[in-house]
């Protein structure tokens, strides 16, 4: 009889890479080694079942799923949808791509960790004449969630007698190892505070781990998908039952649909071949540099790193950013010779890149110390002073409720119109219906929506989030809830009394209203010229802004009185531009005020 197969079971969920892996920097150091304590290894990558939907894995239509659909618990949104659902499909199958280079692999699954694991742990038990399991290796993650798969798995390795490491994951900036407490309670809950700890950013981050060039083989015999789920182990199979149940729709009564001549600001696929490349991309032609002027940008791909949707899965290492910058700051490659500011040093540009890279840090080190109350409605300063509207009936999408936009009480009519683009302020629409048919909208323009959402419409925040949840492709459960609840007011370091004004906004960011009439078709009808008109050009672009503005000639002229987010919007704030020293009348934010009053609201849905 042969020897028995020593095997390394390896749990992946958001640590999506080879290189820079602590983990696979490991078991390549123990491989090579004489007396290695494991012959074979086993990465398993598995959908996680109450995140993403896994109903179209079964293995006909008439067997049954035995999870519940994985749907958001306030909106009742999908989870995760499909554009995301693409990213991360394609990050796990380029990692695959990447361990069987080095003679590994990786064994897709879904379901839940301690189904799956249990699953493979019985296998092999019933086989222990063949294989022996040496231990179970997964990386942590901050998340309610990810804390209860962890102590699942925890429980199933003491029942089967199975070694148990849980890696401390090494993507984000600062090392956990040189975080400046030992407990999370002390935890500065003002982000300024937090960075004076750990400055200077440039000499915060630990070396990058090398690449391994080979790892142990997959065991001989690896066990089965259990049922009723079949899953295949090829990417274009996997992402047709991964999209299945999620229609393009994603079960909305008259969805956003493309506009002509729109581009996607991020048409980038997963992985970290891709996620590299747009490291380089971002050197090589300068944006990084630039980052600092450019970062506020709505149209195009350069206007900011785009480089969160990698982070978010460990595709690539805020590390490994980092220490790409340091080489182009002091010229010690060729990478980006070029460049503006290559070889001179740290600049306003990568400073800032780096300013963000901690910033994602932050909103992880704020879920280690709040936890549940990351999804909480009172957020982590547990304010139960505040008052929202609540959504009366949530968006289960069953056939007796029907799509969004089927409710009857003002705020879920309200939420339908919000998360279709449809609320009668420009800068909001643009920025939904770009999110909705593309992953992607910049951080200029989610502070803005999150403001509307929770300070103009006063709609609960975790409504929002999920929305951001199930759409965005660069989605993280820290950094999305995380700053929902900053600008909501409820979360660290607030600004309780802030709210962006989306009229002034648009006029300082978008001042040509390019970016909103590139989304919102209908308003490049508006002729943005004042002659023979009896309104000036910064009526008319004013009438981008917030489309009830227009006069009824022009409104009848170009179609937009059939529209209800036209005539009857959501909110109407009054803003002015200054024609005498044309610039305008900006409201503070603070309600009403000097050219800003809210109108309308709810009451008129």
């Amino acid at each position: 009889m042969p020897p028995k197969e020593r095997v390394l079971l390896c749990l992946l969920r958001r640590d999506l890479r080879l290189a820079d892996n602590p983990i696979f920097h490991e078991v390549a150091r123990l491989h090579q080694q004489s007396e290695s304590p494991f012959t074979h290894l086993l990465p398993i990558y598995y959908f996680p079942s109450n995140q993403v939907e896994t109903s179209g894995f079964l293995q006909s239509p008439d067997r049954k799923s035995p999870y519940a659909e994985a749907r958001s618990q306030v909106g009742g949104f999908w989870r995760c949808g499909a554009l995301r659902a693409k990213f991360l499909a394609e990050s796990v199958w380029d990692l695959k791509r990447d361990l069987e280079k080095v003679g590994s692999g990786v064994a897709v699954r879904v379901g839940t960790a301690h189904d799956v694991l249990g699953t493979v742990l019985q296998a092999y038990n019933e086989r222990k004449e063949e294989f022996e399991i040496t231990g179970v290796y997964m990386t942590n993650e901050e998340g309610v969630e990810e804390k209860r798969e962890e102590r699942d798995v925890r429980k199933l390795c003491r029942q089967y007698d199975t070694n148990l490491k849980i890696w401390v994951d090494e993507k984000y900036f600062i090392d956990d190892r040189d975080v400046p407490f030992d407990h999370p309670s002390e935890l500065s809950d003002v982000f300024t505070s937090f960075r004076k700890t750990v400055e200077p950013l440039r000499e915060a981050p630990r070396g990058c781990l090398k690449s391994p060039t080979s790892l142990p083989p997959m065991p001989s015999f690896v066990p089965e998908q259990f049922e009723p789920f079949s899953v295949p182990q090829e990417l274009e199979p996997a992402m047709k039952c991964l999209l299945a149940p999620l229609n393009p729709s994603l079960g909305l009564a008259q969805p956003p649909t493309w506009p002509s001549g729109a581009e996607s600001a991020h048409p980038f696929e997963g992985g970290s071949k891709t996620g590299l490349e747009r490291v380089e991309h971002l050197i090589r032609s300068g944006s990084m540099t630039a980052y600092k002027d450019t970062r506020n940008g709505l149209l195009g791909t350069d206007f900011s790193t785009k480089l969160s949707a990698w982070l978010a899965l460990g595709c690539i290492t805020a590390r490994q950013v980092h220490w790409y910058l340091i080489d182009f700051e002091d010229g010690k490659t060729s990478l980006g010779k070029e460049a503006p500011g290559y070889g001179k040093g740290q600049n306003k540009g990568t400073a800032a890149v780096r300013f963000e890279l901690l910033w994602r840090d932050y909103m992880r080190l704020c879920t280690r110390k709040f936890g549940p109350q990351l999804f909480r409605i009172e957020g982590f300063r547990e304010d139960k002073a505040a008052r929202w509207r609540y959504v009366d009936s949530p968006f289960t999408h069953s056939s007796k409720k029907g799509p969004p936009g089927a409710f009857e009480d003002p705020t879920s009519a309200a939420v339908a119109r919000f998360i279709r683009g449809r609320t009668g302020t420009g800068l909001i629409d643009a920025s939904q219906r770009e999110l909705f048919l593309t992953g992607y909208t910049s951080n200029r323009a989610r502070q803005n929506v999150a403001s509307y959402l929770t300070k103009h419409l006063g709609i609960d925040w975790r409504i929002g989030a999920e929305w951001y949840e199930c759409n965005l492709i660069d989605y993280d459960v820290s950094s999305n809830y995380g700053n929902w609840q900053y600008v909501a007011g409820v979360g660290n370091d607030p600004r309780a009394a802030r709210i962006f004004n989306p009229v002034k906004q648009a006029l300082d960011y978008d001042p040509k209203g390019e970016y909103i009439r590139t989304w919102v078709e209908k308003l490049r009808n508006v002729d943005l010229e004042s002659k023979g008109s009896k309104e000036t050009s910064g009526d008319k672009l004013l009438g981008v802004f917030q489309a009830w503005r227009l006069s009824d000639e022009e409104k009848e002229r170009t179609g937009l009185d059939e529209h209800d987010w036209v005539e009857k919007p959501l909110v109407k704030i009054e803003f002015s531009v200054n024609r005498r020293g044309g610039g305008a009348k900006r409201g503070r934010g603070r309600g009403k005020g000097r050219g800003f009053e809210r109108k309308g609201l709810l009451e008129k849905v």
